[in-house]
């Protein structure tokens, strides 16, 4: 991978390596995702990682989104 950018490496990288928060892959609605919990049996949608293609047009998927889960 090239990266063209007039931004110092430093700044570019920042964060690389640092640890992810914790992270859950649940099943909601024939969707499997990637969510951060925000509460018990909630969490905010952070990727998607099985689905059909339409699913991800559908602005209920839209990473960002809280779901409630089980």
């Amino acid at each position: 991978m090239t990266l063209y950018t007039n931004m110092p490496l430093e700044l570019v990288l920042e964060g690389f390596n640092d640890e992810m928060e914790n992270m859950q892959e649940i099943w909601s609605n024939g969707v499997k995702m990637q969510v951060m919990p925000v509460a018990p049996g909630m969490g905010k949608i952070v990727r998607l990682l099985e689905c059909q293609l339409d699913d991800y047009l559908n602005p209920k998927f839209m990473p960002g989104n809280i779901i409630h889960y089980q």
